[in-house]
Protein backbone atom coordinates (compact mmCIF):
# COMPACT_ATOMS: atom_id res chain seq x y z
CA UNK A 1 0.00 0.00 0.00
CA UNK A 2 1.04 3.56 -0.66
CA UNK A 3 0.61 6.78 1.29
CA UNK A 4 -1.97 8.03 -1.21
CA UNK A 5 -4.26 5.14 -0.24
CA UNK A 6 -4.75 6.32 3.35
CA UNK A 7 -3.65 9.97 3.60
CA UNK A 8 -5.94 12.88 4.44
CA UNK A 9 -5.99 15.51 1.70
CA UNK A 10 -7.89 18.26 3.51
CA UNK A 11 -5.14 19.44 5.84
CA UNK A 12 -5.22 22.20 8.45
CA UNK A 13 -2.09 24.32 7.99
CA UNK A 14 -0.47 27.45 9.38
CA UNK A 15 1.89 29.98 7.83
CA UNK A 16 5.38 31.00 8.98
CA UNK A 17 3.94 34.31 10.22
CA UNK A 18 1.16 32.70 12.25
CA UNK A 19 1.46 33.59 15.93
CA UNK A 20 2.92 30.82 18.07
CA UNK A 21 0.07 31.18 20.55
CA UNK A 22 -2.47 30.95 17.73
CA UNK A 23 -0.84 27.75 16.50
CA UNK A 24 -0.86 26.35 20.05
CA UNK A 25 -4.56 27.17 20.36
CA UNK A 26 -5.26 25.43 17.05
CA UNK A 27 -3.46 22.29 18.20
CA UNK A 28 -5.33 22.28 21.50
CA UNK A 29 -8.74 22.91 19.91
CA UNK A 30 -8.35 20.34 17.12
CA UNK A 31 -6.55 17.68 19.11
CA UNK A 32 -3.62 17.60 16.70
CA UNK A 33 -0.01 17.00 17.70
CA UNK A 34 1.58 18.92 14.82
CA UNK A 35 0.72 21.27 11.95
CA UNK A 36 2.32 21.58 8.50
CA UNK A 37 3.64 25.05 7.70
CA UNK A 38 2.97 26.43 4.22
CA UNK A 39 4.09 29.81 2.86
CA UNK A 40 1.98 32.24 0.84
CA UNK A 41 3.03 30.58 -2.42
CA UNK A 42 1.70 27.23 -1.19
CA UNK A 43 5.15 25.72 -0.69
CA UNK A 44 5.68 23.36 2.24
CA UNK A 45 8.34 24.85 4.53
CA UNK A 46 8.22 22.89 7.80
CA UNK A 47 6.25 21.51 10.73
CA UNK A 48 5.35 23.00 14.09
CA UNK A 49 4.54 20.57 16.89
CA UNK A 50 3.45 20.61 20.50
CA UNK A 51 7.07 20.22 21.64
CA UNK A 52 8.30 23.33 19.79
CA UNK A 53 5.38 25.42 21.02
CA UNK A 54 5.84 24.35 24.64
CA UNK A 55 9.60 24.90 24.78
CA UNK A 56 10.48 27.76 27.22
CA UNK A 57 6.91 29.05 27.06
CA UNK A 58 5.58 28.11 30.49
CA UNK A 59 6.85 30.47 33.22
CA UNK A 60 8.72 28.99 36.16
CA UNK A 61 6.87 28.95 39.44
CA UNK A 62 8.20 31.93 41.50
CA UNK A 63 8.02 29.76 44.63
CA UNK A 64 11.21 28.11 43.39
CA UNK A 65 13.09 31.19 44.59
CA UNK A 66 11.36 31.13 48.00
CA UNK A 67 12.53 27.57 48.49
CA UNK A 68 16.04 28.46 47.40
CA UNK A 69 15.88 26.48 44.16
CA UNK A 70 18.11 27.97 41.45
CA UNK A 71 16.34 29.19 38.29
CA UNK A 72 16.60 26.97 35.25
CA UNK A 73 18.23 28.74 32.26
CA UNK A 74 15.63 29.53 29.63
CA UNK A 75 15.46 31.27 26.28
CA UNK A 76 12.87 33.75 25.10
CA UNK A 77 10.18 31.77 23.24
CA UNK A 78 9.51 32.58 19.59
CA UNK A 79 6.54 34.79 18.81
CA UNK A 80 5.71 33.31 15.41
CA UNK A 81 5.72 29.84 13.89
CA UNK A 82 8.79 30.56 11.74
CA UNK A 83 10.88 30.97 14.91
CA UNK A 84 9.96 27.60 16.40
CA UNK A 85 9.08 25.24 13.55
CA UNK A 86 11.17 22.26 12.48
CA UNK A 87 12.83 22.49 9.07
CA UNK A 88 13.55 20.46 7.16
CA UNK A 89 10.85 18.19 8.46
CA UNK A 90 10.36 14.49 7.81
CA UNK A 91 8.15 14.09 4.74
CA UNK A 92 6.92 11.38 2.40
CA UNK A 93 5.45 11.38 -1.09
CA UNK A 94 2.05 10.03 -2.20
CA UNK A 95 3.89 7.00 -3.57
CA UNK A 96 5.82 6.10 -0.41
CA UNK A 97 5.22 2.55 0.82
CA UNK A 98 3.23 2.51 4.09
CA UNK A 99 5.77 0.17 5.65
CA UNK A 100 8.38 2.89 5.16
CA UNK A 101 6.00 5.51 6.58
CA UNK A 102 5.53 3.43 9.73
CA UNK A 103 9.29 3.00 10.10
CA UNK A 104 9.82 6.76 9.77
CA UNK A 105 7.19 7.51 12.42
CA UNK A 106 8.81 5.12 14.87
CA UNK A 107 12.35 6.25 14.06
CA UNK A 108 11.60 9.94 14.52
CA UNK A 109 8.98 9.61 17.24
CA UNK A 110 6.28 11.49 15.32
CA UNK A 111 2.57 10.80 15.07
CA UNK A 112 2.01 12.36 11.66
CA UNK A 113 4.04 13.02 8.52
CA UNK A 114 3.29 15.59 5.79
CA UNK A 115 2.85 14.25 2.27
CA UNK A 116 4.67 16.45 -0.24
CA UNK A 117 4.74 16.37 -4.05
CA UNK A 118 7.02 18.69 -6.02
CA UNK A 119 7.45 20.96 -3.00
CA UNK A 120 3.76 21.33 -2.26
CA UNK A 121 1.74 19.83 0.56
CA UNK A 122 -0.83 17.35 -0.81
CA UNK A 123 -1.87 15.58 2.38
CA UNK A 124 -0.91 14.22 5.75
CA UNK A 125 -0.68 10.66 7.06
CA UNK A 126 -1.06 9.84 10.75
CA UNK A 127 -0.56 6.84 13.00
CA UNK A 128 -4.31 6.59 13.20
CA UNK A 129 -4.50 6.29 9.41
CA UNK A 130 -2.03 3.39 9.54
CA UNK A 131 -3.90 1.68 12.38
CA UNK A 132 -7.15 2.07 10.48
CA UNK A 133 -5.59 0.41 7.44
CA UNK A 134 -4.53 -2.70 9.37
CA UNK A 135 -7.74 -3.13 11.35
CA UNK A 136 -10.31 -3.44 8.55
CA UNK A 137 -12.79 -6.31 8.73
CA UNK A 138 -11.85 -9.38 6.70
CA UNK A 139 -15.14 -9.34 4.78
CA UNK A 140 -14.46 -5.77 3.65
CA UNK A 141 -10.98 -6.73 2.47
CA UNK A 142 -12.34 -9.80 0.70
CA UNK A 143 -15.03 -7.79 -1.12
CA UNK A 144 -12.49 -5.24 -2.33
CA UNK A 145 -10.12 -7.93 -3.58
CA UNK A 146 -12.94 -9.67 -5.46
CA UNK A 147 -13.88 -6.37 -7.07
CA UNK A 148 -10.29 -5.77 -8.18
CA UNK A 149 -9.84 -9.28 -9.53
CA UNK A 150 -12.86 -8.92 -11.78
CA UNK A 151 -10.64 -7.06 -14.25
CA UNK A 152 -8.67 -10.29 -14.76
CA UNK A 153 -11.57 -12.52 -15.65
CA UNK A 154 -15.01 -13.73 -14.67
CA UNK A 155 -15.84 -13.53 -10.98
CA UNK A 156 -16.10 -17.35 -10.69
CA UNK A 157 -12.43 -17.71 -11.74
CA UNK A 158 -11.10 -16.56 -8.36
CA UNK A 159 -11.86 -18.06 -4.95
CA UNK A 160 -10.91 -15.54 -2.27
CA UNK A 161 -10.70 -16.08 1.47
CA UNK A 162 -9.37 -13.65 4.07
CA UNK A 163 -8.54 -14.44 7.68
CA UNK A 164 -6.91 -11.86 9.98
CA UNK A 165 -5.60 -10.01 6.93
CA UNK A 166 -4.06 -13.14 5.37
CA UNK A 167 -5.39 -13.62 1.84
CA UNK A 168 -5.77 -16.97 0.13
CA UNK A 169 -6.66 -16.94 -3.56
CA UNK A 170 -7.36 -20.00 -5.67
CA UNK A 171 -7.08 -19.42 -9.43
CA UNK A 172 -9.06 -21.85 -11.61
CA UNK A 173 -6.72 -21.15 -14.49
CA UNK A 174 -2.93 -21.33 -14.66
CA UNK A 175 -1.65 -18.08 -16.11
CA UNK A 176 1.53 -16.91 -14.35
CA UNK A 177 1.14 -13.33 -15.57
CA UNK A 178 -2.43 -13.05 -14.32
CA UNK A 179 -1.45 -14.56 -10.99
CA UNK A 180 1.33 -12.00 -10.57
CA UNK A 181 -1.09 -9.16 -11.35
CA UNK A 182 -3.64 -10.66 -8.95
CA UNK A 183 -1.07 -10.71 -6.16
CA UNK A 184 -0.12 -7.09 -6.79
CA UNK A 185 -3.77 -6.02 -6.79
CA UNK A 186 -4.49 -7.92 -3.58
CA UNK A 187 -1.43 -6.61 -1.74
CA UNK A 188 -2.50 -3.05 -2.56
CA UNK A 189 -5.73 -3.44 -0.56
CA UNK A 190 -5.75 -1.83 2.86
CA UNK A 191 -5.55 -4.38 5.67
CA UNK A 192 -3.83 -7.14 3.68
CA UNK A 193 -0.81 -8.59 5.49
CA UNK A 194 0.00 -11.55 3.24
CA UNK A 195 -1.15 -13.08 -0.06
CA UNK A 196 -0.97 -16.71 -1.18
CA UNK A 197 -2.19 -17.78 -4.62
CA UNK A 198 -2.67 -21.43 -5.60
CA UNK A 199 -4.42 -23.47 -8.29
CA UNK A 200 -6.99 -26.23 -7.65
CA UNK A 201 -5.56 -29.66 -7.05
CA UNK A 202 -6.03 -31.91 -10.06
CA UNK A 203 -6.99 -35.56 -9.67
Amino acid sequence: MRTRDVMTTEVVVVGPDTGARDAARLLADRGFTALPVVDTAGTFVGVVSEAELLRDRLPQDPRRLVHGEPPVPRHAPGDVVAQVMTKPAVTVTPNTDLAEVADLMLEHGVRSIPVVHEGRLVGIVTRRDLLRSISRDDWVIEAEIRHRLNVLGAAHRWQVRVHAGHVSIVDSMSDATDRHVAEVLARAVAGVTDVRITTPERI
